[in-house]
């Protein structure tokens, strides 16, 4: 009996330790094999994640490599169709100006015939057709005397103006000339903010300068740069010289005429504006055929409603063109249209403002009876007007304020006004007197003071105006030298000039 006791415990005690001892051995095995296909699993992932690493570097190096060979081939693709353009007109320089005589003329109230001076500029021009029509900006080319195109293989070409337009800033010059190369008209309705443009130009003489940017903004007006204005803005690199030249897509296609810039400096500040193709095209296709542009004409001026004006005028919303100026003896004048109506309708339809106005307008037909829904003194009414077509603009000539026999004689200078800040691109808070004209040849320009330098001091003392630069200008007679301090650039600049 003891025997047999004993003998079962020992039996029912080896077998859960032979079962333990296995499933240890087991989940030994299990997690070493488990562990080794974990560091296989990790070192496969590894290397699966490092090869798609260097394949995105590889695609983007690739992608890099050829969009910078794709610029490269626009670039030398379009730069052959891009001229430099210099035009020489004439300053007229009144002997008469200057000091007043304080007892009058004592040669008997005769003054001396305007004599001209001449004033070089120069900008940018894209040729649009192989025979030789070149457009550029109306303000490169306006008033000029002789016109010279430089092409970039340097051939030398006068030209001559075949019609301008101001309302737009654009002109077509021709030059006599066969198989040119020309830069097809892409469209710019189809661009897009964030897409890549080239601007090509002659920025400061700098022939065949390529930037590169992208859109900034589409249909910017109101800059008061031209009285149509629906510009493409760019961030694309764009300085004095650029004017008149091309802004093409990454198709190498003309999608605008670089036209100004806005700036505080003078050069280039991330905001340039171009003059789109949809606008520039028919404008120009215009010009070579008839030599000018014809548009409607009604003879008012508009300005826009806002929310603030129209109880003013007795009106709810804000669509609507208000009248602020009626040329006496026009179509709009002769209709009894007067100066605080508000025109809601044209032709039936609603009227959202003037600018909308400005462009149905100038787009009828001469000729043509319109009708209009116009608000006067609060009370509805209809008016009919006939189109008429719209006068020439004349353009006054420059002129020179004063003649005098000093060191700085061929300089002239005018005022820091809204029109020089547009022109030159200066500090809307700059107080002098903008250099306007330089002389060629005369001490000022050897000394080196150029067009669009700001002069602020004169022998130490400050200019703030042209009256001020006159007033101590005309003391410098009998000097040798005068000490200029000028701003160039946002840059203080001190020039010794010597009397020629």
């Amino acid at each position: 009996m003891n025997v047999k006791m004993e003998k079962k415990p020992a039996q029912v005690c080896h077998l859960p330790w032979t079962l333990r001892l296995f499933g240890v051995a087991l989940a030994t095995w299990i997690g070493f094999v488990g562990s080794l296909a974990a560091i296989v699993g990790m070192e496969r992932s590894h290397g699966w994640a490092a090869e798609s690493s260097e394949s995105a570097v590889e695609r983007k190096e690739i992608r890099s490599a050829a969009l910078a060979e794709g610029f490269a081939e626009i670039a030398k693709a379009v730069t052959p169709a891009v001229v430099n353009i210099t035009a020489t007109i004439d300053i007229y320089d009144s002997r008469g100006g200057g000091v007043p005589q304080p007892f009058g003329d004592f040669e008997g109230g005769h003054r001396p015939p305007d004599i001209p001076k001449r004033q070089r500029g120069s900008g940018s021009g894209v040729i649009i057709s192989s025979d030789g029509y070149i457009v550029t900006n109306n303000h490169v080319v306006a008033e000029s005397r002789d016109l010279l195109v430089i092409l970039p293989d340097s051939r030398e070409f006068p030209a001559k103006v075949v019609g301008a337009d101001p309302e737009t800033d654009l002109a077509v010059i021709k030059i006599q000339a066969e198989d040119l190369p020309v830069i097809p008209w892409g469209n710019s309705s189809s661009l897009a903010v964030g897409q890549y443009v080239l601007a090509i130009g002659n920025p400061f003489a700098l022939n065949s300068t390529v930037t590169l940017g992208i859109v900034s903004g589409l249909d910017r007006g109101g800059m008061g740069l031209a009285r149509f204005e629906d510009f493409i803005q760019t961030d694309a690199a764009i300085n004095p010289g650029n004017s008149g030249g091309a802004l093409v897509n990454t198709q190498g296609e003309l999608v605008g005429i670089n036209t100004a810039i806005v700036s505080q400096s003078g050069g280039y500040q991330g905001v340039g504006f171009a003059v789109p193709s949809s606008l520039a095209k028919p404008v120009l296709d215009e010009l070579i055929q008839k030599g000018k542009i014809v548009r409607g004409y009604l003879g008012l001026g508009v300005q826009e409603m806002t929310s603030e004006l129209a109880p003013w005028f007795g009106l709810k919303g804000s669509d609507g063109a208000l009248v602020t100026d009626v040329v006496p003896g026009g179509p709009a004048d002769k209709a009894g249209i007067h100066r605080g109506d508000v025109i809601l309708q044209y032709q039936g339809k609603t009227v959202k403002d003037g600018r909308m106005l400005l462009e149905q307008v100038t787009s009828a037909p001469i000729g043509q009876q319109i009708e209009l829904g116009v608000v006067e003194n609060g009370k509805d009414g209809k008016v009919r007007v006939v189109i008429r077509e719209q006068p020439p603009i004349i353009q006054p000539p420059r002129t020179r304020t004063t003649r005098l026999e000093h060191p700085l004689a061929g300089v002239e200078v005018a005022d820091i006004d809204e029109p020089a800040i547009q022109e030159y691109g200066l500090n809307p808070l700059s107080k002098g007197a903008v250099v306007s004209f330089v002389e060629e040849g005369c001490a000022a320009e050897l000394a080196g003071i150029m067009e669009g330098d700001v002069i602020i001091e004169l022998n130490k003392h400050p200019v703030q105006s042209v009256s001020e630069y006159s007033s101590w200008s005309q003391r410098l007679k009998k000097e040798k030298a005068v000490l200029v301090v000028l701003i160039r650039a946002s840059r203080h600049l001190y020039v010794l000039v010597k009397s020629s």
